[in-house]
């Protein structure tokens, strides 16, 4: 048997942008992808604190240093810029490998989606 275990969390970015005009996806700053092991395509799980909302798309990396969190396509209706998010990707393991597996957890400046130290 497999379950899906939590493996990278960016815990509570600001969006900055809502582009409805894409076809779909998370554009997101690459220093936070790199920090958090999310890699470009890859699937993420997005909470919107603001309003409640869940949604999943791909991720696609933009540009470092920026702070960029983009929600395009249809997800741009899900989110206004200014909206708190939390982002989230899953591994599929058995129990065994989930019991000593530790995620990926980044705390990033929400007002700025950059790396602090504690990151």
């Amino acid at each position: 048997m497999f379950i899906q275990v939590l493996k990278s969390k960016i815990h509570r970015v600001t969006v900055t942008e809502a582009r409805l005009d894409y076809i779909g996806s998370i554009t997101i700053d690459e220093d936070l992808l790199d920090a958090a092991g999310i890699l470009p395509g890859e699937r993420v799980y997005i909470v919107n604190n603001n309003n409640g909302a869940r949604l999943d798309t791909y991720t696609i990396p933009g540009p470092r240093g920026e702070g960029t969190i983009c929600l395009n396509g249809a997800a741009a209706r899900m989110v206004q810029p200014g909206d708190i998010v939390i982002i989230m990707s899953y591994a599929t393991m058995t129990p065994e490998e989930a019991r000593s597996f530790k995620p990926t957890v980044i705390f990033p400046d929400t007002a700025t989606n950059r790396l602090t130290e504690e990151c």
